[in-house]
């Protein structure tokens, strides 16, 4: 960290960089973070490979990277459509989910979603998911994510897979478990509020850890405490797949389909995908 602070880099330790800089349209960029290239790339309409750290490094030290993949516009089209069971009715918690089936159907390919309506922190959730049990680095939703329009052809031509309503909710199945955590990828402002209100009166009764950036945190102090009466516990600066703190557990509930996919395999503990009210029933029931 303190190599990291003579370079100049500003120390966020986050794999939510885009709640604290507005990334543009369009803008050329090197990162790293698979879920974060996933929402830069789709969400913003900004353009990235998914890099490696030291690439991501190299590419910040001397202001350029190569021109290649993902930078060129003729490279973003959609190569795959995914249809989703229940479509726009779907509720925000159920897209981590489908990102998680979905991920694994569509592998490295550019997906287009067709009849679905997910906001920003959904999809967040969906491309995070994607990018890790598939290698999605770029997806496109009709009429939803900036470049769809850009692609807005026939898709008649594509390979078209279904996610269907079984698949996601038989990872819904709730289970016992030892430990609540979420925030993978890290919380929005939005995501924090969601938690306190959930949170209103009760008391955990499991250790419930919810992740996020330090800047997001600073900036709604209130909603940190708010959430911390309840006897939960915000964390900067770390997460759910790194921090040792989880190792400590065998089995884990968690609201994201990204985080089902590497809690097993980084923490050594079951993982349990719940909604958020349910992560939030299980902590404190």
């Amino acid at each position: 960290i303190e190599a990291y602070r003579r370079l100049g880099i500003k120390l966020e330790c986050t794999c939510t960089p885009y709640y604290l800089r507005i990334t543009e349209y369009g803008e050329h960029l090197a990162w790293s973070e698979s879920s974060a290239v996933a929402y830069a790339n789709s969400v913003l309409g900004a353009r990235t490979n998914r890099e490696g750290g030291p690439s991501a490094l190299a590419a910040a030290i001397i202001g350029k990277t190569p021109y290649y993949g993902l930078h060129i516009v003729e490279n973003r089209q959609p190569q795959v459509v995914v249809e989703v069971e229940g479509g726009e009715g779907l509720h925000a918690d159920h897209w981590g989910a489908i990102g998680y089936v979905a991920g694994k159907k569509v592998g490295n390919r550019i997906p287009i979603f067709e009849g679905i309506r997910p906001g920003r922190d959904s999809l967040k959730a969906l491309g995070a998911a994607m990018a890790a049990t598939g290698a999605v680095a770029l997806f496109h939703v009709e009429k939803i994510t900036p470049e769809a329009r850009v692609f807005s052809f026939p898709t008649d031509g594509l390979d078209r897979v279904t996610v269907s309503g079984d698949e996601v909710e038989v990872l819904f199945a709730v289970k016992e478990v030892e430990a609540v955590a979420v925030g993978c990828p890290h919380c929005s402002a939005d995501e924090l509020r969601e938690l306190a209100e959930l949170l209103k009166g009760k008391t955990t009764t499991r250790p419930f850890y919810i992740f996020v950036a330090r800047g997001v945190a600073t900036t709604n102090p209130d909603l940190v405490a708010a959430i911390e009466r309840s006897g939960a516990r915000v964390i900067p600066d770390t997460c759910m797949v790194v921090s040792p703190r989880m190792d400590e557990f065998s089995s884990i509930m968690v609201d994201s389909g990204k985080a089902l996919a590497y809690v097993p395999g980084m923490c050594g503990a079951l993982a349990q995908i719940g909604t958020r009210r349910e992560c939030v029933d299980v902590a404190t029931s």
